[in-house]
């Protein structure tokens, strides 16, 4: 799109054409939900224009996808595996721009960054929250995903409130947060969220999220689908290693959903992966959501 200053108008400047796909079929709103402490949080939902709230009445599944750290910012973007699940799985698509992000300037990252991290777990347990109260969705109908930090945020999400999602998938995940400084590069990353080793205060903050260190045997976890990658050089695979560990072992013999690790061989965090691997474990993924939340394939 093209925005003219003078004329104030806004007006098309170039369109890739893709076969089978409708835009004006479908509609993208903006909301401003309030998280635990009252913060305002903006989301982005995404659905077939089809649907509504007020139709759905909790019945369509629902994708809530969010990563929240590194000062990255979520901004609005095309993506035809996120448009297979609206066109194909009639499913809505919901990404909440998190604390720890960049959309609103330092001060946002900063306030979802080491003592402050939790804030951008509840900032996305509140989104979900927001979407089941306004009829988008139902905890059983609900599936979150997120990669290597938002692989954390579902890792630590599925810990804390399991009862909201009835499918969570961590990609790549830094799962354990009292040692993930002392593999490959992930020293860099204490600056959002801390050192384990050389703080006190950041040692029992990190203890809390940590996912490898909080797995319950007391509730019911959503189907969990962890997937790592065997040559992944940035977040070491041994963090989904001893998470799904965890989960099989102290929540496996009870959970009535399955807890599952895909792991993708001859591959890394993701970066340069071939076509043909990005279409296979993509294609993974929807299926185990669609089989474990209810959904059904329907050609258009």
């Amino acid at each position: 799109m093209h925005y003219d200053i003078e004329s104030d108008k806004t007006v098309k400047f170039k369109e890739t054409v893709v076969k089978g796909f409708r835009p004006e079929d479908y509609v993208a709103t903006q909301v401003f939900y309030e998280s635990k402490d009252k913060t305002k949080i903006p989301m982005f939902i995404v659905h077939n224009k089809a649907i509504s709230p007020q139709k759905m009445k909790g019945s369509h599944p629902t994708l809530l996808y969010g990563y929240g750290g590194f000062n990255i910012s979520l901004k609005p973007s095309f993506s035809i595996s996120r448009l297979v699940w609206m066109q194909h799985f009639y499913g809505v698509y919901a990404v909440p721009n998190l604390r720890g992000g960049g959309e609103y300037g330092e001060k946002w990252h900063n306030a979802g960054t080491k003592l402050k991290k939790q804030n951008v777990f509840d900032d996305f347990q509140y989104a979900a929250k927001y979407l089941i109260a306004a009829g988008y969705t139902s905890p059983d109908k609900l599936a979150i995903w997120g990669g290597s930090n938002g692989g954390l945020l579902v890792g630590a999400c599925a810990n804390q409130a399991p009862e909201l999602y009835g499918c969570a998938v961590a990609a790549v995940g830094v799962l354990d947060m009292l040692r993930f400084h002392k593999f490959t590069i992930g020293y860099a990353w204490c600056s959002d969220y801390g050192n384990a080793d050389e703080d006190k205060e950041e040692f029992e903050a990190l203890y809390k999220i940590s996912p490898c260190h909080n797995v319950r045997e007391d509730v019911q976890y959503p189907a969990m689908l962890i997937t790592t990658a065997d040559h992944d050089d940035r977040v070491s695979p041994l963090h989904s290693y001893k998470y799904i560990s965890a989960l099989q072992d102290k929540a496996g013999a009870a959970n009535k959903r399955p807890l599952l690790i895909r792991i993708e061989v001859k591959a890394g965090h993701g970066g340069g992966k071939p076509l043909s691997k990005q279409i296979e474990e993509i294609s993974d993924v929807f299926a185990f959501m669609a089989r474990n939340l209810g959904a059904t394939w329907v050609d258009q």
